[in-house]
């Protein structure tokens, strides 16, 4: 597989990453650990090197998991983790925390978990408004002055957050959700992300699933799935967003590809420094999306693209709204 550079921090990766959550959390049940630990090391093969994980998925069951699937690729691969979560008094990892103390106990947790001696990616996770932005990229500088992280990162982070962090220790990703139909990155973000050599991250590039092409109003999630919450996941939503993926469809069967593999494709033509990382817990999901990587869209592919979408209005917000205040503007 090609590799890309993040922005100009020097960080060199799989043009697709793998988003290892939905292995532990946030998809119903935690899938079984021996299969996760083949599904990953199948990504090696295949020739992914950017693995994507965060203390809080789990908690920590998912990093425990990435270390031990890549532990037998010690320094060969780039594992990307997230601080910035804490259990709340009723013991739900929901309350946002980005002192410079909890950093740093989180990152000496995941080095554990992860089997390495440097986090080559760390994240915060959300922006803690409690926390000035400054000291959270302090706090990150002295943990890469000391070898214990490599490359610093938000996610979700707004433009404003994203100059003063940069400007404090040099970002080499945001990882936010980006997508074909969650396209509002292009608006502010992008431009300041290419202003400033700033890669980009874009997690869900499937639209959780939905951009697949195997879900429809009918479809029932897991007790315990976050989709249940999920605006746009509701059943009347789903049925309306439908014929982006329509669309999808369309020109896939024009390519012989699959609609993910398109919608993976369009991610790929937008900047050479983005960067998806589409998650699964499926073999052949894996093998699919991996080989996006063939599929190149014409200019008039893309053209295609984005008149079909400005045809259409996608229904539904993309988080619940507890989420939604989490999301720095």
């Amino acid at each position: 597989m090609r590799l890309r550079k993040l922005g100009n921090s020097g960080l060199e990766v799989s043009a697709l990453g793998l988003g290892c959550m939905g292995m532990s959390f946030g998809y119903g049940q935690a899938a079984d650990k021996k299969e996760m630990i083949s599904l990953i090391r199948k990504a090696v093969e295949l020739g992914v090197n950017f693995f994507d994980t965060a203390e809080v998925y789990g908690p920590f069951a998912n990093e425990e998991l990435v270390g031990e699937a890549l532990a037998p690729f010690k320094n060969k691969m780039v594992i990307a983790t997230k601080f910035g979560f804490a259990p709340n008094q009723e013991g739900r990892w929901s309350q946002l925390t980005s002192r410079p103390e909890h950093i740093k106990a989180a990152v000496e947790g995941s080095l554990k978990r992860l089997k390495v001696e440097s986090i080559d990616l760390l994240y915060q996770h959300r922006v803690d408004p409690k926390v000035p932005i400054e000291e959270v990229a302090g706090a990150v500088k002295e943990l890469i002055q000391a070898g214990k992280v490599k490359y610093f990162g938000l996610s979700e982070a707004g433009v404003k957050t994203i100059r003063r962090a940069h400007a404090v220790q040099p970002l080499a990703a945001l990882q936010s959700e980006y997508s074909l139909w969650w396209r509002e990155p292009e608006e502010e973000i992008i431009p300041t992300l290419e202003e400033l050599g700033i890669g980009f991250v874009p997690f869900s590039p499937l639209g959780k699933g939905f951009l697949t092409g195997k879900m429809d109003e009918k479809t029932r999630f897991a007790p315990n799935d976050f989709r249940n919450v999920v605006p746009r996941f509701a059943a009347d939503a789903r049925n309306a967003n439908l014929e982006l993926v329509h669309q999808l469809e369309i020109l896939a069967a024009a390519h012989r590809a699959t609609p993910a593999q398109v919608a993976l494709a369009w991610l790929l033509a937008q900047k050479p420094w983005i960067v998806p990382i589409p998650g699964t817990t499926k073999l052949h999901r894996l093998e699919e999306n991996v080989e996006s990587k063939f599929l190149r869209l014409s200019n008039s592919d893309l053209e295609l693209i984005d008149h079909a979408l400005s045809q259409l209005k996608i229904v539904g917000d993309r988080y619940p709204e507890a989420s939604q205040k989490m999301i720095d503007r």
